[in-house]
């Protein structure tokens, strides 16, 4: 039994709604064919991105150090040294030389527009990092900046999908948004390189799923490019990524998401690989606005961070992350193919999920603390 149909498609003229989508299953796995096309991407765009920003670094490291591109320890840091940052320079490179490929190489062949859109907002939104890495940029600068990208970039997807321009503002506020969001949390080993591999599979799966090349070419890319930088950046943490690359991994997903939404994709596909930022950062957000906080100054109140507070490490904080990132995803699919009563099951279930992430450093503090008491004990 199908879904109802997306908020995109009520929009659009009968007859016209664009990317050729089939909306009478929209939960549909992938045929042969079209996980044939994934498995070439895999080979011609994931895998170049993948060993691209494997290699990168051997060359870009030196040239930050030197250029003094460094990440000083303050109140927001889980780091207690002076770590080499801007290495997502190297991961931005190898994001968009894969992903411009697809399009060199006509792997791409319809909706090229829309991967040209996706294409240009990855690299605005990188290149805006890295004007904040080596020389720094005012906070109103960067966020008119921002805005000014998600605008001209849902501006042009509304005109050339022919949807509605009632979807201007929130393709605008959306896209600008998680791109903070991911910088936000950006802040401990690890976490935005798994988020960029789970959330760019994600989006490749659902790209696949409906018959979108451009957007199973662009998750692919994300994919490897983040992949890549993980052993550069797990463990001891030898480099960060910084805002060039947490800024080029909110402007991607966020680009693809705004991008696939107008085209018209089900947002079970699109929102769930986002959830846990989002949810993570706006509770945090809350909660320092009814503390009396200065919300806009460094901090360590993210859920993500107070899990390392509670004895988890760096990994295993950003393991959680992804985790609950992929199951949040996987139970939203599963349930937009099984029908309406699975749907509202897999939303439930979706919702306890993000819960008990939101309060997991309590219980864990709680246990940590019983742990603590109990070893006093006589």
């Amino acid at each position: 039994m199908s879904a109802a149909v997306p908020l995109p498609a009520l929009l659009v003229p009968a007859g016209q709604l664009p990317g050729g989508l089939d909306l009478t299953d929209p939960g549909a796995a992938p045929d042969p064919e079209e996980l044939r096309q994934l498995g070439e991407l895999v080979l011609t765009v994931g895998a170049p991105a993948l060993v691209l920003s494997l290699l990168l670094p051997l060359a870009v490291k030196p040239l930050l150090a030197r250029w003094g591109v460094l990440d000083v320890p303050n109140e927001r840091s889980s780091h207690q040294r002076t770590v080499v940052r801007g290495m997502g320079l190297a991961v931005a490179v190898a994001v968009l030389l894969a992903y411009g490929s697809a399009l060199l190489t006509g792997a791409i062949e319809v909706d090229r527009s829309v991967a040209l859109v996706v294409l240009a907002v990855t690299g605005l939104f990188a290149a805006l990092g890295w004007a904040e890495d080596y020389r720094g940029v005012s906070v109103r600068v960067r966020l008119a900046a921002q805005l000014a990208i998600g605008l001209v970039a849902t501006g042009v997807l509304v005109t050339v999908l022919g949807t509605s321009v009632w979807w201007l503002p929130v393709g605008t506020l959306a896209i600008a948004a998680y791109v903070n969001m991911a910088n936000f949390m950006d802040g401990i080993n690890g976490i935005s390189g798994l988020h960029g591999l789970a959330a760019g599979l994600l989006y490749a799966w659902a790209g696949a799923s409906n018959d979108l090349t451009w957007m199973i070419a662009a998750g692919l890319a994300v994919a490897g490019g983040f992949a890549g930088f993980l052993p550069w950046n797990l463990g001891r943490g030898t480099v960060f990524l910084g805002d060039v690359g947490s800024y080029l991994l909110g402007g991607a997903l966020a680009g693809i998401a705004v991008a696939a939404f107008l085209s018209g994709v089900y947002v079970e596909y699109l929102l769930p690989p986002l959830a846990v930022y989002v949810a993570d950062t706006s509770v945090t957000l809350l909660r320092r606005v009814r503390a009396g906080e200065v919300w806009y100054r460094p901090h360590r109140r993210h859920v993500y961070q107070r899990l390392t507070d509670t004895g988890l490490s760096h990994t295993g904080s950003a393991l959680v992350v992804t985790t609950a990132t992929v199951l949040v995803s996987v139970a939203s699919v599963v349930g937009l193919r099984t029908g309406p009563a699975a749907t509202a099951l897999a939303g439930a279930f979706v919702l306890a999920v993000l819960a008990l992430y939101l309060v997991l450093p309590e219980l864990l503090g709680r246990r940590a603390a019983a742990r603590a008491r109990a070893e006093t004990l006589p």
